[in-house]
């Protein structure tokens, strides 16, 4: 009797070991959406891009805050503007121009032939943030220089978005130098503040509205091919699907003020730092099972070492130990969560005064789960517990929004997109990917349901590091490769198919 119970179960767990490795073994989706033959694009280069980068990199467009430049300090942006056209002459000659009223904004318009066919809109933007005060001995180029250096263009701005700019910009230079006239109309839209509140582009994306402008898709800045990639250990591209929205929430202790040399031992500073503990403790719950994570983890899972997929095919059994490796990670911490970050802490006026109100400024980058009720009702109940907290949505700074809409993956402008991706390094899978960060992108919701982020370049994960960091820095090549991959996706895009 035993004996047969013990072999029972040694069939048993064998089964259950076989059907977790033959899950592993089967893991790894087939590359979403489409994929289309991609045209030949015009004569690219990457020599002469690089060169433009350089020179549009000084051209110091620095926004420090909602509504820069300011009355007066514009001549930058000016500047950039006039020498887009001494640089670009074959593009502006095709191309009508405009700034969006009362806005730094470029709006150009490459009118095509055939109304019948909804137009492009292709993004970027024209301003960069600042360099931290004391950092710029630590470049390898001057910020603002511009230097190629051993095969690299640096600067602020270099990937983020200048080398996009001049990338969209050379293949429109390319294309009307070939004699290219769009049957598909295709606008180019430069935002003048990205980086503190995007109200130039959400003012361009409103005039097109007016216009009746209904654009078959609409591409802006967020992913490209990494390599390699942290998930699979290899090259692999990402086209993001949305993004995450953004709110701030203050958190205020209130408490008895007075001396500090008679504290009580439950100040308003010890609410609020267990307020604080309590929130970074309790994070907002993870969801590995919706799009665009999950199709981003299948996508990848192919490349996977075989632990990895061994836990992503078996997430039934699996999901806290997968959240919770994740969760170690910054970037993949965000990918799958609302994240938390207390970033401004406030109280008392003078280090002998015990504070009556003191507040916990906390970002909160919202997933497309997730909705900002539902981020206001988690810090109440994890802090209810606490005496004398309020919470109430922050007052200043940036202005908050929920995440975007997650965009089809079924549709030609994705194919191309992904096609584009997989040209740019081949030999790489391409998944939809969810942008941690806020875009333009976001505003074009308002004319088209189909909002993509990706530019066709390779960095690695060290060139990352120089989004708003030192050495900001992008690859003589890639200029090649962000000049040829728009130049495509406009040609694969010029057709009623």
């Amino acid at each position: 009797m035993i004996r047969n119970i013990l072999i029972g179960l040694l069939l048993a767990v064998a089964a259950f070991a076989g059907l977790l490795v033959f899950n592993a073994m089967n893991y790894g989706a087939e590359p979403v959406g489409g994929r289309v033959t991609l045209p030949a694009p015009p004569e690219i280069s990457a020599e002469r891009g690089a060169q433009n980068l350089s020179r549009a990199i000084q051209f110091k467009t620095v926004t420090l805050a909602s509504g820069d430049p300011r009355p007066g300090q514009e001549g930058e942006w000016f500047a950039l503007h006039a020498w887009l056209e001494e640089a670009y002459p074959a593009a502006h000659a095709a191309m009508t121009k405009e700034l969006v009223p009362d806005t730094l904004t470029l709006l150009y318009t490459w009118a095509g032939s055939d109304p019948s066919l909804k137009p492009l809109l292709l993004m970027a933007h024209q301003d960069v943030v600042p360099v931290n005060i004391g950092t710029e001995g630590d470049w390898e180029g001057a910020p603002f220089e511009g230097a190629i250096i051993d095969g690299y263009i640096y600067g602020r701005g270099a990937i983020d978005n200048k080398g996009s700019l001049v990338g969209l910009m050379e293949a429109a230079e390319a294309l009307a130098t070939s004699g290219f006239k769009p049957q598909r109309t295709v606008y180019f839209m430069f935002g003048h503040d990205e980086e503190v509140s995007g109200s130039g582009a959400e003012a361009g994306v409103a005039l097109l509205k007016s216009r009746g402008v209904e654009p078959e898709f609409a591409l802006d800045e967020g992913f490209m091919v990494v390599n390699p990639s942290p998930l699979s250990g290899k090259a692999m591209g990402f086209i993001g699907i949305a993004e995450k929205g953004y709110v701030t929430v203050d958190v205020v202790a209130v408490g008895t003020g007075g001396h500090s040399s008679t504290p009580p031992r439950d100040s308003a500073a010890v609410r609020l730092a267990r307020a604080v503990v309590a929130l970074d403790e309790n994070q907002m719950p993870a969801d590995l099972s919706k799009p665009p994570v999950s199709e981003l983890f299948e996508a990848a899972g192919k490349d996977m070492p075989f632990a990895q997929r061994l836990a992503f095919a078996n997430l039934w059994l699996f999901k806290g130990l997968v959240d919770a490796q994740l969760a170690d990670v910054p970037a993949g911490n965000a990918m799958i969560r609302t994240t938390t970050a207390p970033t401004m802490l406030t109280g008392s006026a003078k280090e002998n005064v015990l504070a009556q109100r003191a507040t916990a400024t906390v970002n909160f980058r919202i997933h497309p789960n997730d909705t900002e009720e539902e981020i206001i009702a988690h810090v109440k109940k994890v802090t209810s517990g606490i005496e004398g907290i309020e919470v109430e949505v922050g007052k200043n700074g940036i202005r908050g929004a929920g995440a975007s809409n997650v965009s089809p993956t079924d549709n030609r402008a994705y194919a191309v997109l992904a096609s584009v991706s997989e040209a740019t390094l081949p030999g790489s899978p391409v998944a939809p990917g969810l942008v941690l960060g806020a875009t333009d992108g976001r505003y074009a919701e308002a004319i088209t349901p189909n909002v993509y982020r990706f530019a066709p370049a390779v960095l690695t994960p060290d060139e990352l590091t120089g989004f708003h960091g030192t050495n900001e820095r992008t690859s003589v090549e890639n200029m090649g490769r962000l000049a040829r991959g728009y130049a495509q996706v406009i040609l694969a895009m010029d057709s009623a198919e």
